[in-house]
């Protein structure tokens, strides 16, 4: 491994390694390391924000090093809010497996199959009697955990704390335990669950484990962490169109951080569009083009990406219409309303999978986003024909087909 990959690998996508040179060392001994990524299979989507640890994992295993992906069967039963203002809902055993299916489908589009082990923490924990529950709580006060920043916060509020929560960063260390972890990931806001797991393996006579932290990736707003709840997101099994047109829409100022924590471009080429952006040489748009095919490339191919760049210079830049729409077929007369030959907006938007929510699709008549043949709809009720062309946004369009 030379300077550069060793560069790479430590600064690129990282905002902290504890103990870097002590990672260093581990690298350099030539032995394989145990990568440790659990996840909460109460969020069984994948989006990029994500991503940004789940491509350092992947350079670590083409270097020989494996990862543990540790199913998180057991805290996904407590919540760990990590910063927000309450608690997760307990899952039952089928929704943990169903998400968790569904989490590693994507998982395993960037990180190697053939280099990762898979446990489940029921596999330790579904032993554990109430013995091994207080001899685990007894390894630290109240007092340390109250020092996490959530937790103080909502402590000083006087908003209300579970006993359970103060279990989650206990039972993510005996994670660590059980499988050896020599390297722990996660986000920036994970510091505080990662560095408990490397102190109780101290306290079990295991060397502790380093603990690689990741920056928090801002959506596609430019503003806000990426998230599917503020509906800033790009996720990896998207639509290579939808995809593609998420990344134009984001601010020009988030371009060369999407270029480092995303994509695999050479160092010294994402320098040279720093240089460009700052002397005017080239424009934002043009690189947010390369940037989106990129990314699109990345969790498709090639050949997606060139299409879904063609597409939105059609469709989006010379507001043509696509040469192919997808139908949507749908029943007028369940969608009627006493108006003769109205439908009620929001219920069709949501039919055809053009909105997530009838909310979403008030929203979107409230902001003048939706079209019907080329016209602006502003009311809940519209006349709809059999072939109408309906649009929501800039990269939503549907062709209607009656099926009464």
């Amino acid at each position: 491994m030379d300077d550069k990959q060793l560069k790479k690998i430590l600064k690129r996508g990282v905002s902290e390694i504890i103990q870097e040179e002590e990672f260093i060392k581990l690298l350099k001994s030539g032995k394989p390391i145990r990568l440790k990524q659990g996840f909460d299979p109460s969020r069984p989507d994948i989006h990029l924000g994500h991503v940004v640890g789940l491509k350092k994992l992947r350079q670590l295993q083409d270097l020989g090093h494996k990862v543990i992906l540790i199913v998180g069967d057991w805290t996904a039963q407590i919540g760990d809010p990590s910063g927000a203002s309450i608690t997760r809902p307990m899952l039952t055993a089928e929704e943990v497996k169903s998400n968790a299916q569904s989490y590693m489908t994507q998982f395993f589009k960037v990180v190697d199959p053939e280099k990762t082990e898979v446990k489940w923490q029921s596999e330790w924990f579904g032993k554990f009697t109430l013995a091994d529950v207080l001899k685990l709580t007894s390894k630290f006060t109240v007092a340390q955990f109250l020092a996490r920043d959530d937790f103080r916060k909502r402590f000083e509020e006087q908003r209300p704390i579970a006993i359970t929560e103060l279990l989650y960063p206990l039972l993510q260390a005996y994670d660590s335990i059980e499988i050896r972890s020599d390297v722990e990931f996660g986000g920036t806001d994970q510091m505080f669950n990662c560095l408990v797991g490397r102190e109780l393996q101290q306290m079990e006579g295991q060397r502790p484990q380093q603990v690689f932290l990741m920056p928090i990736l801002v959506g596609t707003d430019g503003k806000q962490k990426m998230s599917k709840s503020l509906d800033n997101y790009i996720g990896v099994e998207e639509p290579p169109n939808d995809m593609y047109g998420k990344v134009m829409s984001m601010p020009d100022e988030v371009i060369i951080t999407y270029f480092e924590l995303i994509t695999d471009v050479d160092d010294d080429e994402i320098e040279e569009f720093k240089k460009q952006l700052t002397d005017g040489s080239v424009h934002p748009m043009d690189l947010k083009k390369r940037l989106a095919f990129e990314i699109v490339m990345q969790f498709h191919d090639e050949k997606a990406a060139c299409d879904a760049d063609a597409h939105f210079s059609k469709v989006v830049q010379q507001k043509e219409l696509p040469d192919e729409i997808q139908e949507a077929k749908v029943s007028f007369k369940a969608l009627a309303t006493d108006k003769e030959g109205e439908i009620r907006l929001p219920e069709l938007l949501l039919a055809t999978g053009l909105v997530d929510s009838k909310g979403e699709a008030r929203r979107m008549l409230a902001q003048g986003a939706v079209q019907i043949d080329g016209n602006k709809a502003t009311d809940a009720s519209a006349k709809i024909e059999n072939g109408s062309i309906v649009k929501v946004g800039k990269r939503r369009i549907r062709k209607i087909i009656n099926t009464d």
